[in-house]
């Protein structure tokens, strides 16, 4: 399997390459060649596969030669060990035709722990063929930062740095990141917003020098990778759903970067039945916004109780524009550049109608996202964190149409435990990891908005073969 940039000015690459290098040399983002699409007779045969089963087949269409199939079970089945339910991602019935997939049953109790468990095992596996180091850099608005550094600590032939928005994310998401004591692993508190720090990891990934001389690498979900991996869980609730209301099944998904939506997009061009995945956003409404109008403007962040979704650049709707332009690199660079240089680009009404076909949106606010954390642990006695929250909120829209709806449960309601707590009033349990984790002193730098400063510690660590 080949993979290609979005704007077309880079070289083709396989899988191992587009895994070490994150960000396209132009730019881009890496798109695999062709989606393949399964027919229904593999569709039926995966039924009865466990999770990783159906993550080792998942994968496998993607990656290549670039793991043996031994290779592979191994790094799937050490990647979901530490998970601690059978089915890594079960599905719990919330109401009639809505269902809640739980992904927050991984060792950081969040969604991202899915796929960068098995990358931090794919980058130790080739860069250990290849008698390797490399820098990883990752831009976190949360869970993608603790995730990181709980898959990577202790890997010995990499450096991880991660860069997080300054009093902007939950104080157990900090800590995640900032108590693991690896040295291997360096964190930033970047004063500014999320936007902020991936404009950082962008702009140093534009530095031709620094990436070679440091071997640079990302694993944000502009990394094809994390998008891959996280396919494997709209398969595996496809799987777990015993009927489908009036035959037809839409995901909720709760983004800010468009990661987890663009993995289900993906998912129905392999052959999954999947009727819409809708995008659930807060007040940082760019998608909301996008596919109701046509016109992708940033704004200012606003903070909100949700705020791993609080983004205003949604890196990945480039990998969605470049399909809905018929793989047009010219066209994909011309509307991303004006998105640099004007700070918006417009899609013309033919983009909007094929954006339809696949997905839907909607916008929640803080007032909602209490009031539906307080309706369902009334109700049914589910606490939910404030991202689940908005996918479940916006998903009750679309139920009373007749269709199933799966509302992805994007983390564990204790990473989010003042804003539960101050929605429910009252005390919720915390896992006892998180209780250890909280008692740990704190290593971190705080940094102004700038790239120079991070560069120059990837630089100084390199140099020093720390």
């Amino acid at each position: 399997m080949l993979y290609y940039s979005t704007r077309g000015l880079e070289d083709s690459k396989n899988f191992s390459e587009v895994l070490h290098s994150g960000l396209a040399g132009d730019g881009g983002l890496f798109v695999p060649k062709f989606i393949p699409h399964l027919n229904q007779e593999i569709l039926n045969q995966w039924r009865h596969l466990s999770y990783e089963e159906l993550a080792l087949e998942i994968i496998s269409l993607f990656s290549g030669d670039c793991f043996s199939r031994v290779e592979l079970s191994e790094i799937v089945n050490e990647s979901y060990s530490a998970f601690d339910h059978e089915l890594k991602s079960p599905l719990i019935k919330l109401e009639d035709n809505h269902y809640f997939l739980e992904l927050f049953h991984g060792p950081t109790l969040a969604f991202k722990d899915f796929a960068m468990q098995v990358i931090a095992r794919m980058f130790a596996k080739t860069l250990q063929k290849k008698d390797l180091k490399i820098n990883i850099i990752t831009a976190t608005s949360g869970d993608t930062g603790s995730a990181a550094v709980e898959a990577f600590k202790g890997i010995s032939n990499v450096n991880l740095y991660v860069l997080y928005p300054h009093e902007r994310i939950s104080q157990i998401q900090r800590k995640q990141m900032t108590t693991s004591n690896a040295k291997n692993v360096k964190v930033f508190a970047v004063q500014g917003t999320f936007d902020d720090c991936q404009s950082i990891v962008k702009e140093l990934f534009a530095d031709k020098a620094l990436v070679s001389d440091v071997n640079l690498s990302g694993v944000n979900s502009i990394n094809w990778a994390r998008i891959l991996v996280q396919i494997i869980y709209y398969f595996s609730a496809f799987y777990q759903l015993k009927e489908l209301s009036a035959g037809k099944l839409s995901f909720s998904v709760p983004t800010g970067n468009f990661g987890d939506a663009y993995a289900g997009y993906v998912s129905k061009r392999m052959g999954l039945p999947i009727n819409k995945i809708i995008v659930a956003t807060n007040k940082n409404d760019i998608l909301d916004r996008v596919f109701k109008t046509g016109v992708y403007k940033s704004d200012n962040v606003s903070k909100t109780l949700s705020p791993s979704m609080d983004i205003q650049v949604a890196s990945n709707f480039e990998r969605l524009l470049f399909d809905l332009l018929s793989n047009d690199t010219k066209e994909v660079r011309k509307l991303m550049n004006n998105l640099s240089n004007k700070g918006h680009f417009n899609l013309e009404k033919k983009i909007l109608t094929r954006i339809s076909k696949d997905f839907d949106s909607g916008t929640v606010t803080d007032n909602e996202t209490i009031a539906i954390i307080n309706h369902f642990y009334n109700e049914k006695e589910i606490v939910l964190c404030p991202h689940s929250a908005i996918g479940v909120r916006v998903a009750k829209d679309f139920i009373d149409t007749g269709e199933t709806v799966v509302s992805l449960g994007t983390a564990h309601p204790a990473k989010f435990k003042e804003t539960v707590e101050s929605a429910l009033e009252v005390n919720i349990p915390i896992p006892p990891a998180l209780e250890i984790i909280m008692e740990k002193q704190e290593s971190l730098r705080v940094i102004p908005p700038n790239k120079n400063k991070v560069a120059e510690e990837i630089r100084k660590s390199y140099l020093k073969g720390n």
